[in-house]
């Protein structure tokens, strides 16, 4: 079986187990949705959205038992296409992650205008890879596909054919997507308002419109949103996530947490940080 090696170990390093167990400590599952069927999770150094993810990932543990997983990751090399990773598996510090080869094939002959079957696309890239270690901790009987979605239109697609394909299909499956939020700082070369705590608030409302937008579920105003005004770096995973959604009979999202990297480590006053943000549908 051929095995994808880690890339991006330094998002995750330590004991995957403990730090997870800590994320979760504590926390109350939000009431909604009663049974979920996608979220959406940050991807950075799991020390700033690491607690984030986990809430999420443990509000579904708690609800439902999926035994596959669809992650849409960002893109943040343009890639050109939407690329899935079909056969195989993932390494992880925790063991392998299996590909859910079945699926997969599957979504490629219903979805084959718009996703190709190249596993390169994965190369170099961490916004799915970040998000395994909780899958093979909380689900460690669980499969997953890996599809990279650019952020343009064709995310709509993705998201609704996948959808439509799990709906239908015997295993149990949730959908994942992967996005973080508004990249603020000199570091980002992005600084529409300033530094100190004003920036702080106006980079916390930039991130709450496309949230507001996830929450109500207008995938096509995403895509957008994102390319306007910078506040999803996988805009593309995030709207295909919100049409598989709809497809799988959800009717809103519920954020289950939101913070920035600023929040989690304050350091001086504000001048940069991540924003991160945990949906459920």
């Amino acid at each position: 079986m051929p095995v994808r090696a880690a890339y991006a170990s330094q998002f995750y390093s330590g004991d995957c187990a403990r730090s997870i167990g800590k994320f979760i400590a504590g926390f109350s599952v939000p009431s909604e949705p009663a049974t979920p069927v996608a979220g959406v999770v940050p991807h950075a150094g799991w020390m700033y959205s690491g607690a984030v993810a986990a809430k999420v990932f443990e509000s579904i543990r708690r609800r439902k038992n999926p035994e596959t997983f669809v992650i849409f990751g960002a893109v943040h090399r343009w890639a050109g296409i939407n690329g899935i990773y079909a056969r195989g598996g993932w390494q992880t510090p925790l063991g392998v992650m299996e590909v859910d080869e079945d699926l997969a094939a599957r979504i490629l002959d219903a979805a084959h205008e718009w996703i190709d079957d190249d596993p390169k696309v994965h190369q170099g890239e961490h916004s799915i890879e970040v998000e395994l270690p909780f899958l093979k901790h909380l689900f460690p009987k669980a499969k997953f596909v890996p599809v990279a979605v650019n952020p343009d239109s064709r995310a709509l697609e993705v998201g609704r054919r996948v959808g439509e394909i799990l709906k239908e299909y015997e295993r149990t499956a949730v959908v994942i997507g992967s996005t973080d939020l508004t990249h603020y700082g000199d570091a980002y070369s992005f600084t529409p308002a300033g530094y100190g705590s004003g920036a702080h608030r106006w980079m916390q409302q930039n991130d709450a419109r496309i949230l507001q937008l996830a929450e109500e579920m207008r995938a096509p105003e995403i895509l957008e949103e994102a390319r306007s005004h910078r506040n999803a770096c996988g805009a593309g995973a995030l709207a295909a996530t919100v049409e598989a959604a709809r497809a799988l009979g959800a009717q809103r999202g519920h954020l289950v947490e939101y913070t920035t990297s600023y929040d989690v480590v304050p350091e001086g006053s504000f001048r940069m940080a991540v924003g991160y943000g945990g949906l459920l549908f």
